[in-house]
């Protein structure tokens, strides 16, 4: 049976989004419900897929299809395609299953060649409205079609009204367009070596490809991969019968929403100009008028959109973002969609809906999506400032926010400028942990290189510090105190503006306005923690991070990292000494200096977290991270530890890895130095003890996390060490105290032993930055100079740093929570990579089962939505 590749609107319904694209799907719904809709048929993104499987060629079924539903139209219509009586005219968009701004623009007026044009003019009697139309899409097809630059055509238009002595182009004439029609096709001529198509088929099928091959355009491939959007779901073709807001004062085009978009309040919200076509409202060129004076210029067409925007809305009980025109007073309904809106406009519109009895809770939930609540939660820069506002270069937006500072390269630099009030903005290289102070104090960080996952963008995510990453354009010179971008060089100084929601750069101040956090999001919120099974914790490193997630909703820490403490004033000297100790006893005075310390840390987290659960991983990174690499450095380094510069040198060297990603560290660490899991462990066990006497109401029950643990015996090795420890110093204590030791799943063997691990384990959590890293082979700091490459090839279409690989990496996780159960069934299992604040991941992790996922503070809200969702999609 040959399959069917083209549906009239009749034959389709809301239902058949995957087949018809969201635009086609909602034309075919508002036509069933008896709106004003104007004829067409839409092609669907089977046939857009099969484009692409025949070697970007439309074949001759999918053609001939195209060719028995145009006439189809024609029968429906009374016109027919380029015929000099009666000629239909056809606008061509694309429609993909997703919203996505990436893809192709509008053709309108297809159809229109000089004998068409001539037999509108006489038959309507306005010359001007046949030839701006046709000027119109010669204007449309050169740019969208053909590539052709829309400044030029701009250009043209402007020297005509030039020559003319006029400003407005309401007040260009019918002989003016017809200069422009010419003057278009010349220069369409001259660049393209080819004459502007007559045959309106010729010109539909051009049209109809391109629409095909925007689905694999830059912009869309890019949107795809931000919002998790797959290459397989193809982009659907609407065609549809031209009705004109061009023609004359009684005609008109607009844009609106049944609430504002903005704020959510419940009035409609858009703009129209009449004697104009779709494209005049959002270019500008005229100021439009706001949707309710449309009430005094035609206020029939007026009542009935108000009607059909009350209908519209109530039948898919949701915001509706609408596109419509006006013929001759009568109106006609071209688009239908969901509207977009900003955070605090879809938290108020969510709870106004259940308040209204057009939705449930549960609704209400799967209406916002999880990752706008971000921008409720940090700063942003002033709509207005940034209007007027260019970008220096786009990168990667790695932590939401917005930040204004003066240009610093070092954190030192960073640390001295804000201690003296100054703001400032830490541009990098790339980050490293001993940048952990300076990024504190910074309003953000901008980094060259690095993706979504690197040091810069985690860091600053638990931070809530925003963050842009990967600005690959940037030609840096610190030494020299200087960047270059765009051939215009950024000192030392110089006032810059990052915002980590979009990844722009800015070689400018902008003032920011803070977040707000309104009583919708407390209400809303907690309808999502009633639906979740799913706990959400957090990874926090200070008491203040700790705070924090509580304040989003933690339920608990499921990573203190303890590395991320050891940076700061005296400890980095203690972890110093460690490192260059000769004997026992200079690594054990190094150990007694450091234990002190990470107990007051461990009791400030136990405290901010007032009994909740805390995972304390133990150390991780190789201990090379904690030691200069530059000779300034060491020579300073080696005088204040009153050592020779050649002894320090050759300790430094001495710890060099070719891989550390996969050398000297997590576990392995204290298999070489079990001094490190005794001191850490006393550290835990006595803080816990001390905030359990302060607190008694909280019960803390210390869980101790042992990283990069690949084999039974390694593990019972270092649990052993820890169970000693923890033992010998309750039993001093004389106190019960129930503690609790599990390990990271991060290395594949592993997951694939996790039956045996699961004798001695209590709990898993799931690393998944690094289990990504080892499945795949590739480092994730590395990665982003090669996978836009992956991209483009089609072999991978997500940063698998960023969104998890369930398919790989899953399936890994997968077999870790069943052979994990197996052994010991009541096992807690968490996730505790960045991927714990991905909305995909989450869902994943909801089906799975598992305990808990865990995130950086910021995310914390994301997360309770996402599992909130997860939850009522698996009912």
């Amino acid at each position: 049976m040959t399959t069917k590749y083209v549906y009239l609107f009749q034959e389709g319904d809301a239902n058949m989004r995957e087949l018809l694209g969201g635009k086609g799907a909602n034309l075919a719904e508002m036509s069933k419900l008896g709106m004003p809709v104007p004829n067409g048929f839409t092609i669907t993104t089977e046939a857009c897929n099969k484009y692409y499987e025949d070697g970007e060629t439309i074949n001759e079924e999918i053609q001939a299809q195209i060719m028995e539903y145009l006439g189809k139209l024609e029968a429906e219509t009374g016109k027919k395609f380029g015929d000099a009586q009666n000629p239909l005219l056809v606008s061509v968009r694309s429609g993909a299953r997703a919203s996505m701004p990436g893809m192709m623009d509008t053709i309108l007026n297809l159809g229109i060649n000089d004998v068409v044009a001539k037999t509108i003019a006489d038959k309507s009697q306005n010359p001007r409205f046949a030839y701006d139309s046709y000027r119109r899409f010669i204007q449309m097809f050169a740019d969208v079609v053909k590539g052709l630059s829309k400044k030029r055509f701009e250009e043209i238009i402007d020297e005509v009204k030039a020559q003319r002595g006029i400003k407005d182009d309401l007040e260009l004439t019918a002989e003016d367009m017809m200069t422009l029609v010419e003057r278009f096709k010349e220069f369409y001529q001259a660049e393209l070596h080819e004459s502007f198509p007559t045959d309106p088929k010729t010109q539909m099928m051009e049209a109809i490809e391109a629409v095909f091959k925007s689905w694999n355009n830059e912009r869309a491939i890019y949107y795809r991969r931000m919002n998790d959007i797959p290459s397989s779901w193809g982009t659907a073709v609407n065609v549809q019968m031209m009705v004109f807001g061009n023609m004359g004062e009684d005609c008109g085009t607009g844009v609106a929403f049944t609430r504002s978009p903005a704020t959510g309040e419940n009035k409609l919200f858009g703009e129209f100009l009449m004697n104009a076509q779709g494209e005049d409202v959002v270019a500008g060129v005229r100021t439009p008028q706001s949707i309710d004076q449309l009430k005094e210029v035609s206020p029939t067409a007026y009542e009935q959109f108000v009607d059909i925007c009350s209908k519209l809305e109530h039948h898919y009980k949701n915001m509706q973002d609408m596109e419509f025109t006006i013929e001759g007073g009568k109106l006609f309904m071209l688009q239908t969609r969901n509207g977009k809106r900003t955070a605090q406009a879809a938290l108020k519109i969510a709870c106004d809906m259940v308040d209204e009895g057009l939705i449930n809770e549960e609704e209400a939930l799967l209406m916002v999506e999880p990752q706008q609540l971000d921008a409720l939660l940090h700063p942003m820069f002033d709509p207005e400032a940034l209007k007027k506002a260019t970008a220096i270069t786009s990168a990667l937006p790695a932590s939401p926010g917005a930040g204004s500072g003066q240009i610093v390269f070092t954190a030192d630099e960073a640390k001295e400028e804000a201690d003296s009030g100054k703001k400032v903005i830490l541009v990098r290289l790339e980050t490293s942990p001993e940048d952990i102070e300076g990024m504190a104090v910074s309003e953000g960080i901008l980094t060259v290189r690095g993706g979504m996952t690197s040091h810069a963008a985690v860091v600053a995510r638990g931070m809530g510090a925003c963050c842009v990453s990967g600005a690959g354009d940037i030609e840096m010179h610190e030494e020299e105190g200087y960047f270059v971008v765009g051939g215009k060089r950024y000192n030392r100084g110089a006032w810059i503006s990052i915002d980590g929601s979009t990844g722009n750069v800015y070689g400018e101040k902008i003032e920011t306005v803070p977040a707000e956090i309104s009583g919708n999001f407390e209400r809303f919120m907690s309808w999502a923690d009633k639906t979740r099974t799913l706990k959400i914790r957090t990874n926090a490193d200070t008491p203040r991070d700790a705070r924090q997630a509580v304040e989003f909703g933690a339920e608990g820490i499921g990573l203190v990292r303890t590395e991320h403490m050891f940076f700061e004033g005296d400890k980095i000297k203690a972890i110093r000494e460690m490192i260059v100790a000769k004997t026992d006893e200079q690594m054990q005075a190094a150990l007694n200096k450091l234990e002190p310390m990470q107990q007051k840390d461990f009791e400030g987290i136990y405290e901010a977290m007032e009994g909740r659960p805390v995972t304390i991983r133990y150390l991780d990174p190789p201990l090379h991270e904690f030691v200069p690499t530059d000779p300034e450095d060491i020579k300073e380094l080696a005088k204040e530890m009153n050592i020779s510069y050649d002894e320090l040198a050759q300790v430094i060297s001495g710890l060099h890895e070719v891989n550390p990603m996969m050398g000297h560290r997590g576990s392995r660490l204290d298999v070489s130095n079990p001094g490190i899991a005794h001191m850490q462990t006393a550290a835990i066990i006595k803080a816990a003890i001390n905030v359990n006497k302060a607190h008694p109401e909280w019960n803390i029950e210390p869980e101790i996390m042992l990283p990069l643990i690949g084999d039974l015996k390694e593990l019972q090795y270092v649990k052993k060490m820890v169970t000693e420890t923890a033992d010998a110093i309750i039993a001093q204590n004389g106190v019960e105290l129930t503690y609790h030791v599990g390990t990271m799943i991060e290395v594949p063997r592993a997951a694939l032993l996790a039956d045996e691990l699961a004798q001695e384990a209590e709990f898993f959590s799931f690393g998944t930055n690094d289990l990504t890293q080892l499945t795949f082979g590739f480092s994730r700091d590395d990665a982003g100079k090669f996978l836009p490459e992956y991209y483009d090839a089609k072999i991978y279409e997500n940063d698998p740093f960023s969104r998890l690989d369930q398919k790989g990496v899953g399936k890994l996780i997968d077999m870790a929570v069943t052979l994990g159960r197996q052994t010991r069934p009541d096992i807690k299992l968490g996730i505790c990579g960045e991927h714990g604040g991905d909305p995909s991941s989450i869902e994943f992790a909801n089906k799975l089962g598992l305990s808990y996922v865990s995130c950086s503070p910021y995310r914390v809200p994301i997360a309770r939505l996402a599992a909130a969702q997860a939850a009522i999609k698996q009912k």
